[in-house]
């Protein structure tokens, strides 16, 4: 509990997200509530090897602490060697354990080390023994509350003096994210003597409460929740385009690529930007070529909706996109609610039956031209202008080509889109993804493994004892 105590006991933090905690965005948070932030994750080979790299990615001020600085690793010394630059400028270094996404399964890091228990204690041991700056890990839970546990005593045991855990599993993520389990946090901050943090489903000030109160931990980590609202600690319903402003002038002060700010813009104003009528400002940002431009956006939302949020008009939702939940008017900073995993599946089955029943009728419709303009063709010599048969049909041959198409291939037995040339099914990814999740199958051309990863389940269940 010494970290926790020399940390200032913080309730309320911002997440390591990679391209969206950079310093602008966590002194905006700061001013807003948060007690204690992360940096984006940090590769740390390529952090070792590149100065410009170190000099890009590692910015911070004397307000913006406490800190904590976290590495993506899968080699101790290098980890190690990363650690040792940033000695001094923060306040802990966390390890990233968490990371779901492909770019972490082809670097071989974040959650897809958690398999790897002699590693990930070397990696945390290693730390602990060779940097006075304290340790920490974010994790993924695994489907069990049982192996969770055992999990985070392993990292506990090899010297970790904090942890945050994500109840979520490697898998949950994209559409088929879900709910959070805090029973598997609960559990976990029962099993342990260090501080936990907790971290998924926090979408609003009383979640934040109802976590720390259900799991017991000692405080309660946002992310996607953060960036559509960075007024959540305070609980306060804030105008987009007041918070925008002042994220505006932040990044003069400390400076981030233009692609940061275009993506935090888009999560602020997700909720306008999905009303039909404000296509124009989307395009504003998503077409903006510098801050100028996102300035002149931001102030035309003002103008478009300042009047209405002081009139407390009143707003239906009747015009807005079926995957944008929203309660309150769109101009409030409120959060982004994922659709379930189950009415997703159920809507892209819908989608693809759609596109399937509409790429008959295309091929229906083009055969009928196809088959009058030759009967046109047989009929006529020649036209008006005197251009033969031979040449009327290779320029008609020409005109229904697609350009831009270099080669054939054959079409998704659902949708039009192309399939995977290894594909057991012939669908494209996607399709592929969605049948085998629905009917627990593999398909080693996509390397999708549902029901390989369903019976190893199964066979660890069977395997491991259980305590009573």
């Amino acid at each position: 509990m010494d970290l926790w105590k020399e940390l200032g006991e913080p309730k309320l933090i911002v997440a390591p997200m990679v391209d969206a905690s950079e310093l602008a965005w966590r002194m905006l948070c700061r001013k807003h509530g948060a007690q204690l932030c992360y940096t984006p994750m940090l590769h740390s080979s390529v952090f070792v090897k590149s100065e410009k790299y170190r000099n890009e990615s590692l910015q911070t001020c004397p307000e913006d602490r406490p800190l904590i600085i976290q590495f993506c690793a899968n080699n101790p010394k290098t980890l190690l060697q990363a650690a040792k630059f940033v000695e001094g400028y923060c306040d802990c270094i966390d390890i990233n354990l968490g990371c779901p996404q492909s770019i972490a399964k082809r670097g071989h890091y974040g959650a897809f080390l958690q398999d790897e228990w002699p590693l990930l204690a070397e990696m945390v041991s290693t730390l602990r023994k060779n940097i006075s700056t304290p340790v920490s890990c974010k994790i993924r839970v695994f489907p069990e509350i049982e192996k969770s546990v055992k999990y985070a005593k392993m990292l506990e045991e090899a010297g970790c003096q904090m942890l945050t855990v994500h109840g979520r599993t490697r898998e949950q993520k994209g559409p088929l994210t879900g709910v959070a389990s805090w029973s598997h946090i609960k559990a976990i901050r029962e099993a342990v003597s260090i501080p936990v943090i907790a971290n998924g489903n926090i979408q609003c000030l009383n979640d934040i409460w109802r976590c720390i109160n259900e799991t017991g931990c000692r405080g309660v980590m946002s992310a996607e929740g953060i960036l559509y609202n960075p007024a959540l600690f305070e609980g306060t319903l804030v105008p987009v385009w007041e918070v925008a402003l002042e994220y505006l002038k932040l990044t003069d002060l400390h400076p981030c690529p233009l692609s940061y700010i275009r993506g935090h813009l888009f999560k602020l104003f997700h909720h306008i930007f999905a009303v039909s009528e404000n296509e124009d400002l989307r395009q504003g940002i998503a077409l903006g070529k510098n801050k100028d431009t996102f300035l002149e956006t931001t102030l035309k939302i003002k103008e478009r909706f300042e009047t209405l949020h002081q009139n407390g008009a009143s707003w239906s939702n009747n015009n807005v996109s079926d995957d944008c939940n929203v309660h309150l008017p769109p101009w409030i900073c409120q959060p982004w609610v994922r659709m379930a995993p189950e009415l997703h599946l159920e809507k892209m089955l819908r989608l693809s039956n759609r596109a399937k029943e509409e790429r008959l009728n295309g091929t229906n419709e083009k055969e009928n031209v196809q088959s009058s303009s030759k009967r046109e063709l047989e009929g006529d010599t020649e036209d008006s202008e005197g251009v033969s048969k031979k040449k009327q049909k290779k320029m008609a041959k020409k005109s229904s080509a697609n350009p831009n198409c270099r080669r054939n291939y054959i079409s998704c037995a659902i949708c039009q889109n192309p399939v995977g040339l290894k594909c057991e099914y012939k669908f494209c990814k996607l399709c592929c993804k969605a049948k085998c999740i629905k009917e627990v199958l593999d398909c080693p051309g996509h390397r999708i493994k549902v029901a390989t990863r369903k019976a190893l389940k199964i066979e660890t269940m069977q395997t491991e004892p259980i305590k009573t």
